[in-house]
This record gives C-alpha cells, structure tokens and sequence, in this order.
C-alpha cells in the first residue's frame, strides 16, 4: 500500500494524496519508443505486452524492449526496503538511455517511474536529473494512445457489456479510469456499466496480500461481487496485478466472468481498423 499510510505512526492524520496536475502531451506522434513490460506482465500476462506493442505498432511506431528490464522497485518501496527499491530501479534507469517515451501497460507501474523514483533518489544529485528526464517521459499506455497517438478506434466486435476496474494508485496518481473510459467510449459496440466499488482497492495491494490475506480476502470479495452484480459480460482492467487478484478470486468462486487487459480487449475489438487522429 502507499508507503505514507504504511510509515505513519498508528494516531496520525493521514493526507490524503494531491490529485495529479495535467501534463502537457506532445504534439506530434514519437517514431519510437520504450515498451516497460513490467514482470507481472512479462510472467503472467504476456499476451497484454505483445498486445500493447501490437497497438503501439499500428500506429506506426517502433517499439524497442530492452531484454534485461524487470521489476520497476515498487513491491520493496511500499513495503519500506528503500535500499533494494533503489537497486532495482537503478537498474532500469540504465536501460532507457535514450531520450524516447517509456510507454507502460500499467498504470501503478508508471506511476513509479513517473511519481515515486523522485524520493527514491532524492539524495542522490547525480541522479535526481536522469530521474526527472525519465518521469517527463514516461506514459501508460492508455493515457499514450489518447493523447499522444490520439487513436480513433473503430469497434468491430459484436455488442458487449463490460466492467472497467482501474488500479487504486494509478487512479489517484494516473487518471487511468478517465484514460480508459475514453477508450472504451470510442468503441461503438460496447456499453461500459458502473459498478459499486469501482473506485475501491481489489485487495491486491502488492505484498499487502500476503501480509494481511484477511483483510485483502474481503476487499476482493466485494470487489467481485459488485462486478458480478452489475450485468458486465467481462471485466477490463489496464493493471494486470489487479487482474491477477481479481480473476482468482472469481476463478474460486466459479463465476463465469473474468477480466482481460486493456490492450488485448482493445486489439481484438479492432485488429486493422483504428486509425490516428494526427
């Protein structure tokens, strides 16, 4: 969870995060860019990756993916091992050397790279710079097709109903959910439903799952209840941790519904129909 919260002395006011400030977007389409995979996606949901490159690839953009990235640091900062966080994320900043967008298919992941690398290497002057550079930079995929490839997608799917989950963090940090209800907007055979919740923690929260599996047991309980109960043939999510949690829990309840990443739901809703709005 939020290492603010998870720092705090036990009777303290806890503030609440400030909202984040719009960015200026640049005005014209990169020729290439990074793909951060982040290992959630490089273990368990490779088919969003390649997904998100697919995208990213029809709008006539090389993707480069450095081989050696992995982990971004954000399971050892919010759990406070703020020494090994550091040497996990030193080793990614060394493998975006070029000054191209680093495009993330998750929004928590981005949101360390773009919010949290700064207090990572607050002290570190050398590095404060090279860290600043790689935040200016650094974009979810969801937020990078909206506003910097400005897609205009054209549904061809057969009409469908489905549940928008974002990520807590990358909702408070991102504005994924406004991101992704764009998106999903654009597609003329999709009817996307509120649900309760929705802005609500899944319970995944990292290693919060483990070191309080209670607690986070309930919070997915509601979550998947209320996306049940709200008439969703599928689930969407832009945050595969999220997805992770969220699909086991219904997997163990033998529900029917199940969640697909953002990517994948948008590639096969418009294999070789979107087209740029530059």
């Amino acid at each position: 969870m939020n290492e603010l919260f998870h720092n705090a002395a036990p009777n303290a006011t806890r503030v609440a995060p400030p909202l984040p400030t719009p960015r200026q977007y640049p005005s014209h389409k990169p020729a290439e860019v990074y793909l951060f995979g982040t290992c959630v996606v490089d273990l368990f949901f490779p088919e969003a990756g390649m997904d998100a490159i697919r995208l990213l690839e029809r709008e006539g953009i090389r993707v480069h993916f450095p081989q050696d990235q992995g982990c971004c640091g954000q399971p050892a900062y919010t759990s406070g091992y703020t020494e090994e966080a550091r040497r996990v994320a030193r080793r990614q900043l060394e493998l975006f050397a070029e000054d191209w967008p680093v495009v993330v298919p998750s929004g928590s992941c981005a949101g360390m790279l773009r919010e949290h690398y700064a207090e990572l290497f607050k002290d570190e002057e050398e590095t404060r710079e090279q860290v600043k550079r790689l935040a200016e930079r650094t974009f979810e995929l969801a937020e990078f097709l909206l506003h910097v490839c400005k897609v205009q997608l054209q549904d061809q799917g057969a009409p469908t109903k489905v549940a928008l989950h974002t990520s807590c963090s990358a909702r408070r940090e991102m504005n994924t959910h406004l991101h992704g209800r764009a998106l999903l907007a654009q597609l003329s055979g999709v009817e996307r439903v509120e649900h309760d919740h929705e802005s609500e923690c899944c319970g995944f929260g990292g290693t919060f799952s483990i070191r309080m599996p209670d607690i986070s047991g309930a919070m997915v309980a509601d979550k998947t209840r209320a996306l049940q109960d709200s008439g969703a043939a599928q689930v969407v999510s832009a945050d595969c941790g999220c997805l992770m949690n969220i699909n086991g829990a219904l997997a163990k309840q033998r529900s029917a519904l199940s969640g697909q990443h953002l990517a994948s739901f948008l590639w096969q809703r418009t294999q070789g129909s979107a087209r740029s709005g530059q």
